[in-house]
């Protein structure tokens, strides 16, 4: 074993030790042996003990441990240090800006137990509730995860959207005369980008890539056959197909969907389409509707599009209000009278339901009942005021351990809805998650399930459920399920949006917004929607302003 590594073992023991509050002596004297270790001419692997006690700054206590992790590879000390401490916790420690009092305070008191969950709660401006932490740490760690989340080639939509945008109009700006479009996942809306694909047609090859090797926003160019290769500043892979004019439609379909939708299609022509004029020829010829990029998934819409049953897809502009924020009476950053004035004036919607965080969320100042209360009157004078809106009155009740909502039933009776969560206890079997998840959803009081199964992408799958189970209740007790609009949640995840719809069970496009920039991600929610193949018919927060009344009282009825 080489001197580095022994230095690193070293170090995590010393961070762990300062982590438990262990002896601070004992900590400087092993954080020191660290530094020593890793800056010594020679390597220490092979020198026996007595050998290793002389050296500046070990001693004979951290020289048996050394001895220990070269005869062993490990530290007795060390793993009863890493056994009682959450696998997550000791990946937060890597992350540069944080040091182990720092990570012990995010463990400890706010209840966050790794980089996902770190990485949602600085998004939701909870940070700098804890001592020692400012907007300006809370960024700068925010940073530090984003560039550890990219290095492994995977990207959230969102993180990549405003470069891919940038790339395109520079590729509008070199070829002005050519057809391009966007190609791959980012034509399909994916919540998880890998490379973006852009076909161009009618251009010269090697004037493209002319163009493109000098260009501010791609790096690495390279070019292969047709393809013109390279990356964005944040490692993002990029393929530009560059193909005759008579070609393009052709390309660009088939760049564009999965394989197997693809091939399902081609399947249907009888006549190979050479040279189309149009990707709707492609599926007229295939005896199908056109089909939407976000819906060219595997199969899944084939038979709807054989029947010319495709859903129309909701947008922006179907949105009459906005469900699941939180303000400053919790975890969020603007008052409520700030959200309900972005969101009217603004947006131009006509209502804002407010839900922040119920009592057992301590960690983000969730209401005790006489808060509830207070809450409240607010509320209701803030409606006596606003002209031509209305604010809902919301609670994100935590789903307990055994599947109860975390108030007694007169205090959840006076809500308008209630959004029904789980934020803590996440390690569950699916028994176990599901058990708990449907009894919520049997809870009277329970309109919306909020993000079901609680995974952070890239970061955290989630508790596992059995989907039909828990849609199927919903189905049975009139319950909607959100989709989570945050784009590192977008939970219910798009692939079982049509089981959910089939079963007569809406869908509600929510942004557990904690600012008033928190609304814009709604736009990320109307994405994972398209895809799942959702109309506004079927989605809640589509409803008018009387319409959702109506659905509200009804249900506490």
């Amino acid at each position: 074993m080489e001197n580095k590594p022994i230095a690193r073992t070293l170090r995590l023991l010393s961070q762990l030790m300062e982590l438990h509050e262990v002896n601070p002596f004992k900590i400087k004297s092993i954080a020191n042996a660290a530094f020593k270790v890793d800056k010594l001419p020679f390597p220490i692997a092979g020198k026996k003990l007595d050998e290793l006690e002389k050296i500046d700054g070990i001693g004979k206590s951290i020289a048996g441990k050394v001895a220990e992790l070269l005869e062993t590879g490990t530290m007795t000390e060390l793993q009863e240090m890493l056994d009682k401490t959450p696998e997550g916790v000791v990946e937060m420690m890597g992350i540069k800006g944080i040091g182990p009092k720092k990570v012990a305070i995010i463990w400890k008191e706010l209840g966050i137990e790794n980089t996902g969950e770190l990485f949602y709660a600085c998004n939701e401006n909870r940070l700098i509730e804890a001592k020692g932490f400012g907007l300006k740490t809370q960024e700068e760690i925010r940073k530090a995860i984003e560039f550890r989340m990219a290095s492994n080639g995977k990207f959230l939509f969102a993180q990549v959207e405003k470069e891919a945008n940038e790339l395109m109009d520079e590729v509008k700006a070199i070829f002005p005369d050519a057809l391009k479009h966007f190609a791959g996942e980012f034509r399909r809306l994916n919540e998880i980008i890998t490379e973006i694909v852009i076909v161009v047609g009618s251009i010269n090859h090697d004037v493209a890539y002319d163009a493109l090797a000098n260009s501010k926003i791609l790096c690495n160019v390279s070019k292969s056959k047709n393809h013109i290769q390279g990356e964005l500043q944040n490692g993002l892979l990029v393929d530009i197909v560059c193909v005759d004019k008579a070609d393009y439609y052709r390309e660009l379909f088939v760049n564009t969907g999965t394989d197997d939708h693809v091939q399902a299609v081609f399947d249907r022509i009888n006549v190979p389409v050479e040279q189309p004029e149009s990707e709707e020829l492609i599926y007229t010829k295939a005896g199908l509707a056109w089909m939407q990029p976000e819906l060219r998934e595997g199969t899944l819409f084939i038979e709807k599009a054989e029947k010319n049953e495709l859903p129309t897809l909701i947008n922006w502009h179907d949105l009459k209000g906005t469900l699941h924020n939180h303000s400053t009476w919790s975890d969020g950053v603007n008052t409520i009278e700030e959200m309900a004035l972005y969101c009217r004036d603004t947006l131009k919607l006509e209502y804002l339901g407010m839900c922040d965080h119920s009592k057992s969320a301590f960690y983000a100042k969730g209401l005790s009942i006489e808060r509830v209360l207070q809450q409240h009157e607010e509320i209701d004078a803030l409606n006596k005021k606003l002209d031509g809106f209305h604010i809902f009155k919301g609670i994100e009740s935590d789903i307990l351990y055994d599947g109860s909502l975390d108030y007694p039933n007169e205090i959840l009776q006076k809500f308008d809805f209630i959004v029904a969560s789980v934020h803590s206890i996440l390690k569950m079997d699916e028994e176990k998650a599901t058990s708990r998840l449907i009894t919520a959803i049997e809870n009277p009081y329970t309109t919306i399930l909020g993000h079901p199964t609680g995974r952070l992408l890239l970061s955290r799958s989630g508790y596992p459920i059995n989907y039909k189970k828990v849609i199927d209740a919903c189905a049975a007790n009139n319950v909607v399920i959100e989709i989570n609009a945050n784009p590192l949640r977008l939970d219910l995840d798009w692939r079982w949006h049509q089981y959910a719809l089939d079963k007569g069970v809406m869908l509600s496009i929510n942004p557990d917004a904690h600012r008033i920039e928190g609304f814009t991600d709604m736009h990320y929610g109307i994405l994972a929607a398209r895809k799942g193949g959702l109309c506004k018919e079927m989605c809640m927060n589509a409803m008018s302003l009387e319409e959702i009344t109506k659905a509200f009282a009804s249900k506490r009825g």
